[in-house]
């Protein structure tokens, strides 16, 4: 059970639960049974797994008196994207720090840029340098808004914090429900997969997992940094969330699986064989993927499950996390593919 009392204070945004689909061509190809959580169906405009977490961290930046909400992430940022439309939905302001190579010349309003700038978020462009100092770049910002008067709330890379791992561990209890009208009361092994961009979703879903008492394994395919660096931002969301919500039931620090190797280039950066997945994906089962998250962590999946068809078990459940906005910026990539 879910320990409602518990869990904070949150805004519901989301259409949840999401539903659970199986892949029947995809379990036919690969020989192992796979489904997709389509965590995609989170909304439209607040599609993805951004949402689930926002709930819980809007809630607390309203409960804080707050009137504008400051994060940070890529040009294509879904998170930024759902942070700027969910402040409109809590009936706050956001400012963006998003990060590209000329911030005199940024890029064109198109995908997760255009859906921000519709939801009247205020852009502050800033280089992979400045990037790297972003809590500095913060500090400024919210200084600067006090100056006119005004209450910022600070929302780091990706929702991933305590707080906001809070999202995927009722999606761990989602997806629960959905295994037992499956299985019944006997849940099969399962391994559930998803992309690991800022940690907290990879967090939620091993905090989550922890509390039932059926076969389940968590694994992360990292698309960007390393094994060693999501080690110890993981570890330390759930050790900060085991000090902030000590649970009765938890025995030890929740386990996880880092699946690294299948950066390729680099973060939101697509390699044609990353593409071509993403394309026989929609063709085989009607499901489109993004490519910085989704895209990449599937490719990762099935490079695995090639190598040895019994790497995560006899059934896997892939976190959908949506970012489809995400693909219209890089239409020209697919040309040779399409």
């Amino acid at each position: 059970m879910l320990p409602i009392d518990s869990m904070p204070p949150r805004i519901v945004m989301a259409n949840t639960p999401t539903p659970l689909q199986r892949m029947e061509r995809l379990s036919r190809q690969t020989g192992v049974e796979i489904f997709f959580k389509r965590d995609d169906y989170t909304g439209s405009e607040l599609s993805g797994n951004k949402i689930r977490k926002l709930e819980f961290l809007m809630a607390d930046a309203r409960a804080k008196g707050a009137d504008t909400v400051l994060s940070c992430g890529g040009a294509q940022s879904n998170h930024c994207r759902a942070v700027a439309l969910a402040a409109v939905r809590a009936g706050i302001s956001s400012l963006l720090l998003l990060r590209t190579g000329d911030p005199g010349h940024p890029p064109a309003a198109e995908g997760n840029i255009l859906l921000d700038a519709l939801a009247g978020a205020e852009i502050v462009w800033i280089t992979p340098d400045q990037y790297r100092e972003r809590d500095r770049i913060f500090a400024r910002e919210a200084d600067r808004l006090k100056d006119r008067g005004r209450n910022p709330y600070i929302i780091s890379e990706g929702g991933s914090t305590a707080l906001g791992a809070w999202g995927y561990v009722c999606a761990m209890a989602e997806l629960v429900e959905n295994l037992k009208r499956i299985d019944g009361g006997e849940v099969k092994p399962t391994t559930v997969i998803c992309a690991t961009g800022s940690g907290g979703t990879l967090a939620g879903l091993a905090l989550g997992a922890r509390l039932f008492d059926f076969p389940m394994q968590v694994a992360g395919v990292n698309v960007c940094d390393d094994r060693d660096y999501f080690l110890k931002i993981i570890d330390g969301i759930c050790e900060e969330f085991d000090r902030t919500w000590p649970m009765q039931k938890a025995s030890g620090p929740p386990a996880y699986e880092i699946v690294d190797g299948y950066v390729g280039r680099g973060y939101a950066l697509s390699r044609p064989e990353e593409l071509a997945a993403i394309r026989d994906l929609a063709r085989l089962e009607g499901v489109v993927l993004d490519p910085v998250y989704t895209g990449k962590a599937y490719f990762g999946m099935l490079a695995e499950l090639a190598k040895d068809r019994k790497r995560f078990g006899e059934r896997i459940v892939f976190i959908h996390t949506g970012g489809l906005f995400g693909l219209f910026p890089i239409a020209e990539q697919f040309a040779e593919l399409i």
